[in-house]
């Protein structure tokens, strides 16, 4: 019957069914200004300030989003685990501590199981922070703190199914998050340290350092001539060499189109020397930067190569194929 119906929908129809979703549930998401009050301060603050961990708890679909909030929290700084309602009553009450705060995520505040968790985490003496859509709920009325989640309509056309009503719970413990991110200084490198596998541990934690080094370092001094250029452009196999005093300080670089353009000028090669044809100031990077910076420089200045550097010092090339196969791009 529901393919029946679907089939005979127009695309407009369904068009505007997406919209109107969007529509309520924006308008539920700009609603929650008014309910970060003293209470919302009050929990963030307590939660900052516990030696403890935040338990968060919730029945049916406010459960997923305590999930999905609890891994924010743990992502960002703030010790969380999640509890099942309906599993604490059965012995999972024994994750909660004497020193965690318990959240209870439910719509009504009114679910049978809520009833009968609140009471005994009550009865642990853990601060009870409520995030509900009804203040004289059971649930709010027996809570330290309310994160008022309250939404005027779901997007669902019976005003049913937790739609506008999940998405502001959602935004809420986002708002929550955020606020203890930086409450406790959470920075960057924080973040990358609980975030080392797949394309985002790659962007947070790879450097320049740990690949440059699988490449050629060809490189020539100021004074080799046209043949000694060739040849280390050819074995070093970047495109490029590198031109450096005896110390190894970057002079600048040779590059297969500066050899071309050499060419086209000078009609007696056999005289020309690295520093008559080398580019001064070339692009380069610090060894211990992070790749996806490398990335961004070799976006930004259209070149497929940098020079690695330390101090001026050189120390190889990094090229854009490199990050290619590190799965950057």
């Amino acid at each position: 019957m529901f393919a029946i119906f679907a089939s005979i929908m127009t695309k407009e129809q369904i068009r505007q069914i997406a919209l109107r979703t969007i529509s309520l549930e924006t308008e539920s998401v700009a609603g929650l200004a008014q309910y970060v009050n003293d209470d919302f301060i009050n929990a963030a603050n307590a939660v900052y300030a516990t030696a403890g961990r935040l338990v968060i708890s919730g029945i049916g679909k406010s459960a997923v989003v305590a999930q999905k909030i609890v891994a924010t929290l743990n992502s960002t700084g703030t010790p969380s685990l999640f509890m099942h309602a309906a599993d604490a009553i059965h012995g999972d009450l024994g994750m909660i501590q004497q020193d965690d705060i318990v959240m209870i995520i439910s719509k009504s505040g009114e679910s049978p199981e809520i009833k009968v968790l609140v009471p005994l985490v009550k009865n642990f003496g853990n601060p009870i922070i409520a995030m509900a859509g009804n203040e004289k709920s059971f649930l709010c009325q027996n809570a330290t703190y309310i994160l008022n989640t309250t939404v005027s309509q779901e997007a669902c056309p019976n005003n049913l199914a937790p739609t506008s009503s999940t998405t502001a719970q959602m935004v809420m413990g986002d708002a929550l998050a955020v606020c203890l991110m930086e409450m406790r200084g959470f920075t960057g490198d924080d973040f990358a340290k609980f975030h080392p596998g797949g394309l985002l541990g790659k962007k947070l934690y790879l450097r320049v350092q740990d690949i440059y080094i699988n490449n050629p370092k060809p490189f020539v001094l100021p004074a080799d001539g046209i043949k000694k250029i060739i040849i280390s452009i050819s074995e070093g196999r970047m495109g490029m060499t590198v031109v450096v005093d005896e110390n190894k300080q970057i002079q600048g670089v040779i590059t297969d189109g500066d050899l071309r353009r050499m060419l086209e000028k000078e009609t007696e090669i056999s005289s020309v020397q690295a520093t008559d044809i080398m580019s001064k100031g070339p692009k380069m990077i610090e060894a211990d930067a992070l790749a996806v910076d490398a990335l961004d420089k070799l976006r930004k200045y259209d070149i497929t190569q940098l020079v690695v550097a330390e101090n001026n010092k050189y120390c190889g090339i990094i090229h854009l194929h490199d990050l290619v196969k590190e799965g950057l791009i």
